[in-house]
């Protein structure tokens, strides 16, 4: 009878166990506070079923707080669930909490007594979490219970980088304010401005220059900060680190282009105008890419070395016709051929642009002009593919003369060219020209 007993006592509790994780596990899916509250309404058992390894390794606390619900943690926080416990992959409810982002859940954890300074396997602290996810409440919740500022992670990055990185002003300013050193450097090189930079946002990596960012700071590969901004196509923080002298206006990057052909060739005026204005050279030549190509030998050939270029060049291959006539009236040569015999029409003809072409062809003055392979604006056109502004371009051609029966280098005029090209290209080239037939599809004059 004793052993019998023993027995009953050792195992008639684990069905009554299981069944009360299931109904809080149950509780926690359907989102029930109240459900949830009497799952656990258990006496001592309450915090034995808080604090049960679910399925995950995780805890019924990390489960309520994937739910983004503050009413369940909080009944789990009164049923005295442990707030330390990681799960199987080492993340704590509280980096979850601010991984996932409620600023309520985190302020609850906190106040709870969560450890505000375990980190996950990567030496990611909650404070780094919250300041690229969470609201500002999180993280000034963490500050006040005294998170490390410049805790660092595996990869070299503080909190401040984290919200850096992912463009958050009000978690930087919150991290600024308690101390958050704003040029600290990664064993990469990269410094808090230079996240700010990859951002997209402008007035964060403003927020970072004024609190002192070093904006001659050299990143990876000898990288400006100018540079990094103009990769990132963060037009407004590049004007901004020009205007402070946060770069080298003429100096060449990876891709062998100065700063002014970046701009042109995006477009962007208002940043044109302030490199022109520190001194950038309207004509400064792009010089050759540092990229190194590696194609295998049955898998195409690595394209041909490009040639030195000015900004206005790049500005018409990118169709801006605006920032063209602003490079003019700056000085650019419009008259510049490059080394393989492009000169500003050929280069507008790849830009798509009917307005770009049009003032290419006004400005240099020839519709037929071919570079070193007698290849004309007509040939590029009539061989490449069909886009929006195609009969526009080809009606600025023909209105100033451009002729369709001018051989290239390979005895081809753009005729025959079209002949074997799309479609879409031959019906746009018969819109221009309804009463010829592809075969004699020739301006004459």
């Amino acid at each position: 009878m004793r052993k019998l007993a023993a027995l009953l006592l050792a195992f008639s509790p684990l069905p009554a166990v299981a069944h009360g994780v299931e109904a809080v596990s149950r509780a926690i899916a359907e989102d029930d506070p109240e459900a949830l509250a009497a799952a656990l309404a258990h006496g001592p058992k309450a915090a034995a079923l808080a604090n049960a390894v679910l399925e995950y390794g995780e805890t019924p606390l990390a489960r309520a707080v994937e739910t983004q619900d503050p009413a369940l943690v909080d009944v789990l926080l009164k049923a005295r669930a442990q707030t330390d416990r990681p799960d199987a992959l080492g993340v704590t409810p509280l980096l979850l909490a601010c991984e996932r982002g409620n600023g309520a859940i985190v302020a609850a954890l906190v106040a709870a007594g969560a450890p505000v300074d375990q980190s996950n396997p990567d030496a990611v602290t909650p404070l780094a979490m919250c300041a690229r996810f969470a609201d500002v409440e999180a993280v000034r919740a963490l500050l006040a219970r005294g998170a490390a500022v410049e805790s660092v992670d595996a990869r070299g990055q503080t909190p401040l980088m984290w919200a850096a990185s992912a463009g958050r002003l009000d978690a930087v300013s919150a991290l600024l304010a308690s101390g958050a050193q704003v040029n600290r450097e990664t064993p990469n090189g990269f410094t808090p401005l230079f996240f700010a930079l990859a951002s997209g946002k402008a007035n964060v990596a403003s927020a970072l220059i004024a609190a002192g960012s070093d904006v001659k700071h050299r990143g990876p590969e000898n990288t400006s900060a100018l540079q990094m901004a103009l990769y990132q196509k963060n037009w407004a923080a590049a004007e901004e680190l020009v205007r402070l002298g946060g770069g080298d206006v003429a100096e060449l990057d990876r891709q062998g282009r100065r700063p002014l052909h970046v701009a042109a060739a995006a477009g962007q005026g208002s940043l044109i105008a302030a490199l022109l204005e520190r001194g950038a050279e309207v004509d400064a030549l792009s010089g050759p890419s540092k990229i190194t190509w590696v194609t295998e030998a049955n898998f195409g050939m690595p394209p041909p070395p490009v040639q030195p270029t000015t900004a206005l060049m790049a500005a018409a291959k990118a169709g801006q016709a605006d920032v063209m006539w602003q490079l003019v009236r700056a000085g650019a040569d419009e008259h510049f051929v490059d080394g393989a015999g492009v000169n500003l029409v050929l280069a507008a003809a790849q830009g798509r642009s009917a307005a770009a072409l049009g003032l290419a062809i006004e400005l240099a003055g020839d519709a037929n002009a071919a570079d070193k392979d007698k290849t004309t604006a007509l040939h590029m056109l009539a061989g490449g593919p069909f886009f929006p502004e195609l009969p526009a371009m080809l009606r600025a051609l023909a209105s100033h003369g451009a002729k369709a029966d001018i051989p290239n280098a390979k005895g081809k005029t753009a005729l025959q060219v079209l002949e074997g090209g799309l479609a879409t290209v031959q019906a746009a080239f018969h819109e221009v020209y309804p009463d010829k037939a592809p075969s004699s599809l020739a301006l004459t004059h």
